[in-house]
């Protein structure tokens, strides 16, 4: 029994790695790439359109956006990544937009963070603090001696080690236990596991992944209907747009229900982003080509054909 309540917590010590803080997302509107820095710290080795950072532990950070594209400046400014009416942490969205020429970083929405989200398959994913070093192996060696029979004592010693796969050991753990049961007898057993997992295995690069995420099932008609009046009650278009796209992080649409959302918007521009940020959340993506009927612009159409093509 005491082996093997060791054993669980053992297996729950990675899980604790990460910790609990908030998350900032930055997407380039107009899909330009760029390399993040936050207190100077470089946070993606390749340069991303949609970049996601979790475990932030501090209400503020500095960061300095370098764009792939040399003719753009960079961008550099201080984010708060807290909730300013609670201090919580918060998942905070920002986007890069094109504003006369003048790459801005502008505040896009923000929720509570929820644990265990899954992001979006066109999200670049880096935990905070990790470096992003692509595949890492994490090797879990588990060896158990008992000796003595009645009366006799035993020992439980056991190594995990998470480090970067390179052979320095960096950030094991390493737990030696002596442990005294009468009715052990002798023996031994060792086992090893060895697993190969992508530091950002919850994430995808937006060029080589499908935008679909594998969504199954689209909300129910009372939640959508829900979801749908509460679009509606925004006041102003781009808090109807951050709205939606925050239902959205968290559920799936069918084709219908995009088309339903785009209708509230007023601006043909605000349907075309939402469109586009939708197609990766849909249950039907076969039927997307629905979704152009609400475009008054065969311009629009295009644009949304080509998005669409590009992410299958």
């Amino acid at each position: 029994m005491k082996l093997k309540l060791l054993l669980s917590f053992i297996a729950f010590m990675p899980l604790l790695a990460f910790g609990q803080g908030a998350s900032l997302t930055i997407f380039s509107e107009d899909g330009d790439k760029f390399i993040l820095y936050l207190n100077g710290q470089q946070q993606n080795n390749i340069g991303q359109t949609n970049l996601r950072l979790d475990g932030l532990s501090q209400p503020y950070y500095q960061a300095k956006i370098v764009f792939e594209d040399k003719a753009k400046a960079a961008i550099s400014k201080n984010i708060p990544v807290n909730d300013p009416s609670t201090n919580e942490p918060a998942d905070v969205v920002y986007k890069i937009k094109n504003k006369d020429g003048e790459m801005k970083l502008r505040y896009f929405s923000a929720q509570p963070v929820q644990p265990n989200y899954v992001p979006p398959a066109d999200v670049y994913v880096v935990h905070y603090g990790q470096p992003d070093r692509g595949t890492t192996t994490v090797t879990q060696t588990t060896t158990t001696t008992t000796t003595g029979g009645n009366g006799g004592g035993g020992s439980v010693t056991i190594g995990f080690d998470a480090g970067p796969g390179d052979g320095s050991g960096n950030g094991g753990v390493n737990i030696n236990m002596n442990v005294s049961d009468p009715n052990m007898n002798t023996r031994q057993t060792t086992t090893t596991t060895t697993t190969s997992y992508s530091s950002t295995s919850t994430s995808s690069n937006y060029d080589n992944q499908p935008a679909n995420t594998g969504c199954q099932y689209a909300m129910n008609t009372r939640d959508f209907a829900a979801a749908k009046q509460t679009v509606a009650d925004a006041s102003f278009e781009e808090t109807k747009l951050s709205t939606a796209k925050t239902i959205l992080t968290s559920n799936c649409f069918n084709t219908n229900q995009v088309i339903e959302i785009c209708k509230l918007f007023g601006f043909e521009q605000s349907k075309l982003d939402f469109a586009k940020f939708a197609f990766g959340k849909t249950t039907d993506p076969g039927n997307y080509f629905k979704v152009n009927n609400v475009f008054s612009f065969d311009a629009s159409k295009t644009e949304l054909n080509n998005y669409t093509s590009g992410h299958r």
